[in-house]
């Protein structure tokens, strides 16, 4: 159709709404406003305590508001971070896990009460008889008398990396299992890695698939977590992305990339998960909106029960539970650390904010670092 045959005023109206949609389009995938840069603030705070990098980011009202990074890769090299970088989060990956949990009790596949007799039927001949009636719900809560510590002999097994991820898990579950609990089932709680193990084990038995491919297919591709995956993210030999450090090293020393410098893969369900600071913020954001009944792929009646600890304890399913006053009551919050890496989160679903921040090492003034650099987003935003 040509312009002539349009007319001129009509051509230009039609271009005109064209330009209206395009920008209409615009807005709703970036949000109203593009998000604050926060990177000079942490520099400051990075400077103030003398760690390799940090990044920080906060979402207020479903809009990422705020992000940030400043620092090095590696203290060896002057190749700056950046927004995009990949962070280890460690210990935030549990409530992964337990999301996951949530998601296969839905589904109808496992129960919270699914114990591990009912998970591992051929192991019942096999695993000391305190374990068997352990439940999801307890490995998920550390109340299932899992060790704080895993026994030096399977770390050490563990470490050696050989086989799948999902058979080096089970061989692992299988050693643990064959020896007495920590504690008494239900009796007390203690943080452990192991525990999660366990639990992550049942989780792959009843999805059918590795536990890294359900975490992939039911958590970050549904909320568009592009950036996630599992262990080390720099590419083994070089330094494309954030190396850790060792804080008990000074000055700091990278810990050169390569599988080992991070977690094995067995456990993978309690510490290992990878990300950028957008994406982490953008799964905290996912944790508020479904607390407030506003979140996909899980129904509220399940956020509910991932954010609420037991009788007596201020621990759920991979969160903190804690009051603050900025949070308007309620915080939920997770940290984690990997002997290179730090991060942290914080979360309030009453005043529908959360904020996050991570440094490539792992010392007391890094996790004081992200707490400053998670206080000056909360003061600002």
């Amino acid at each position: 159709m040509s312009l002539a045959f349009l007319g001129e005023s009509r051509f230009f109206h039609i271009m005109r709404w064209n330009m209206v949609l395009v920008v209409a389009l615009r807005v709703a995938i970036v949000g109203a406003t593009e998000p604050t840069d926060v990177s000079s603030t942490l520099e400051k705070i990075r400077d103030e305590f003398d760690v390799p990098a940090l990044a920080a980011a906060a979402f207020d009202e479903g809009e990422l508001v705020a992000i940030g990074s400043n620092g090095v890769r590696s203290t060896k090299l002057s190749r700056e971070v950046t927004d995009d970088d990949l962070w280890v989060i460690s210990s935030c990956t549990k409530s992964i896990t337990a999301s996951l949990a949530a998601m296969l009790v839905e589904d109808g596949a496992i129960r919270w009460t699914s114990t591990i007799a009912e998970i591992f039927p051929e192991l019942r001949d096999d695993i000391e008889p305190s374990w068997q009636d352990v439940s999801l719900e307890q490995l998920l809560v550390h109340r299932g008398g899992a060790p704080h510590n895993p026994p030096a002999d399977l770390l050490a097994k563990a470490e050696a990396r050989k086989g799948t991820p999902s058979e080096q898990r089970f061989d692992f579950v299988k050693g643990l299992l064959s020896r007495e609990p920590s504690a008494e089932p239900g009796s007390k709680w203690i943080y452990s890695d192991s525990g999660y193990s366990i639990a992550g084990a049942m989780l792959e038995r009843v999805g059918k698939k590795p536990f890294e491919d359900l975490l992939r297919n039911r958590v970050f591709i549904p909320l568009g977590l592009r950036s996630a995956g599992f262990g080390p993210p720099a590419t083994p030999g070089m330094v494309d992305q954030p190396l850790g450090h060792r804080g008990y090293e000074a000055p700091f020393k990278p810990v050169a990339s390569g599988p080992s410098a991070d977690y094995p893969p067995t456990f993978a369900p309690a510490a290992t998960v990878h990300m950028n600071i957008a994406d982490f913020a953008r799964y905290a954001n996912w944790h508020v909106q479904g607390d407030r009944g506003k979140a996909p792929l899980l129904h509220a009646s399940s956020f509910k029960k991932l954010h609420t600890p037991p009788e007596g304890q201020d621990y759920a399913m991979g969160w903190a539970v804690t009051t603050r006053k900025w949070a308007g009551g309620t915080a939920l919050m997770h940290s984690g650390e990997n002997t290179n890496s730090y991060a942290v989160m914080w979360l309030s679903p009453t005043e529908n904010t959360c904020f996050v921040a991570t440094c490539n090492a792992d010392c007391a003034d890094a996790a004081t670092a992200c707490d400053a650099a998670i206080t000056m987003l909360i003061n600002r935003f």
